[in-house]
């Protein structure tokens, strides 16, 4: 066993009514990544949140032991003082300021109260030389891509002369290859001698970096694995209490008419008439039958879905919806949902939820008319279909009433689809369902989706997980460039095949 750069003992961390943390005991040594893993709600984001001091000395019971001395953190800007550096899932940048102002903001590099631009510039250069970056430090954090602003939060980080780097779900929204580099980033922070924590559900990443995990269940620490112990499977079993021998609940198909049809659809982008960014679309959905939609970042998948819903997204749309066999107006929100359409977009927080009001008006808003009488909200009618919704899809909180904003990810996205679901739609588009959610929830996820196809519906789903689309989908459609450029059962398909449609298009393109 090496030497211990952290240690939490017995923490213990109440809110009214919920006992978010019971005893949780955790060692991190020097120089190590270490995963903490856990389901929506079992207590991982708490814990940090005691660590770096987000919830103060005194909020909380138990000992942080740091470097072999006890801490008691007042603030963020003490555990930061000592080395520890929290990059939560929501980025800490402002969009509209450079790269080099951020990277020193709270941290500015003046002398006399007057910025050294000149230092500020040199520094940031450097930082951004340790994390890959290459981009100019006056660049606006607006204008580089999710994956590059990962890594100016990380080189944010070095600049504070952080000892001990903690992750929460760094790679939730990124690419497969902007998540390959960020994992190789922080295995060269190891070899280096600094020392991570990750939280994350990605099970396959973490058995990759991970020299050891702790596994947080219900608010209280039930295993810590070594590297060589390490596999899915247990974690998995040590997550959720059970084995997930099926992590995809097994459906017989029964599927009938076409329900759902897009012709010729053409979408161009909003802020530049000129490019195009879907040609020529055409999909159709049957009762019963679940659809995937593949595709690598940026073909087009979520601008598919957003300007068929309502017309969501770009400009100069053209092309047909039809609805079985039914020419259908979708150029509102209220007429796609009044055509039967719903869409549970992939970015929940943003587009999803009003994060500041309760479960039971998020579950009710986009089916107002079904909880009213007379034009006026009933509100024990509004209480029931909410507390039906919570049982249904198995939303975790002491009541409807609770704010949404104080929930989960996974319980987050349980609330988006229960607002969906009492909707009533023929056809559910679910934009990256599973995105950023524990295997647990992500099981419960893939049960609704497979009820909805027994019940008669269609569902399309959108995914970057290749193997979710090949376990849950009847058949898969392939994007590529805003083209649909391979269908196929999914029965029959493999990500082989579905890589093979992707690069021959990008070569027919590109000759």
């Amino acid at each position: 066993m090496g030497e211990a750069i952290l240690e939490m003992r017995g923490i213990t961390k109440t809110f009214p009514g919920v006992k978010a943390l019971e005893n949780v005991n955790l060692r991190v040594e020097k120089a190590e990544i270490h995963a903490i893993v856990g389901e929506n709600g079992a207590g991982k984001s708490t814990l940090m949140k005691v660590l770096s001091g987000v919830y103060p000395h005194g909020d909380y019971e138990g000992q942080i032991i740091f470097e072999g001395a006890e801490c008691r953190f007042a603030g963020i800007h003490d555990s930061e003082r000592r080395g520890v550096v929290i990059i939560h899932q929501e980025l800490a940048l402002v969009p509209l300021l450079s790269i080099a102002e951020n990277l020193f903001l709270g941290n500015e590099q003046a002398a006399g109260g007057v910025i050294d631009w000149s230092r500020t510039r040199r520094r940031a250069k450097d930082l951004l030389a340790k994390v890959g970056l290459a981009d100019d430090p006056d660049t606006l954090v607006a204008d580089i891509g999710t994956g590059k602003q990962q890594l100016v939060e990380i080189a944010k980080a070095l600049a504070k002369d952080v000892k001990l780097l903690i992750l929460d779900e760094p790679t939730a929204s990124l690419s497969e290859k902007d998540s390959a580099a960020l994992l190789d980033l922080l295995m060269d922070f190891r070899s280096r001698g600094m020392t991570s924590i990750l939280i994350s559900h990605k099970l396959n990443e973490v058995k990759k970096v991970a020299d050891r995990v702790t596994v947080i269940r219900d608010g209280r620490s039930i295993e810590t694995m070594d590297k060589a112990d390490i596999s899915e499977d247990r974690i998995i079993a040590s997550m959720v209490g059970r084995a997930l021998e099926d992590r995809y609940p097994a459906r017989t198909p029964k599927i009938g008419e076409t329900i759902f049809e897009v012709r010729n659809w053409r979408v161009q982008h909003p802020l530049n008439r000129e490019r195009r960014v879907l040609h020529n679309i055409n999909l159709t959905v049957r009762a019963g039958e679940v659809v995937g939609i593949a595709g690598l970042m940026g073909a087009g998948r979520t601008e598919l879905a957003m300007s068929v819903f309502g017309r969501s997204w770009g400009a100069g749309i053209s092309g047909e919806v039809f609805m079985r066999g039914r020419k259908v107006d979708v150029s509102t929100v209220p007429r796609a949902i009044a055509a039967g359409l719903a869409y549970a977009t992939e970015d929940r927080k943003v587009y999803g939820l009003n994060l500041i009001d309760s479960i039971k008006h998020n579950v009710t808003v986009a089916n107002l008319p079904g909880v009213a009488r007379a034009g006026i909200i009933d509100d024990m009618r509004e209480m029931t279909v909410a507390n039906q919704y919570r049982e249904r899809t198995r939303i975790r909180s002491p009541s409807v009433e609770q704010i949404a904003g104080n929930l989960s990810g996974g319980n987050q996205q349980k609330v988006v689809l229960s607002k969906w679901l009492f909707a009533g739609p023929d056809v559910l588009i679910l934009d990256e369902p599973t995105r950023g959610i524990d295997v647990g929830a992500t099981s419960e996820v893939y049960t609704i989706i497979n009820a909805l196809a027994e019940a008669g519906k269609g569902v399309i789903v959108i995914s970057s997980e290749m193997p979710e689309l090949l376990g849950v989908c009847d058949r898969i459609y392939v994007l590529n460039e805003g083209r649909i450029v391979g269908e196929m059962p999914a029965a029959e398909a493999s990500q082989e095949k579905i890589m093979r449609a992707i690069v021959r298009n990008e070569e027919r393109l590109a000759s």
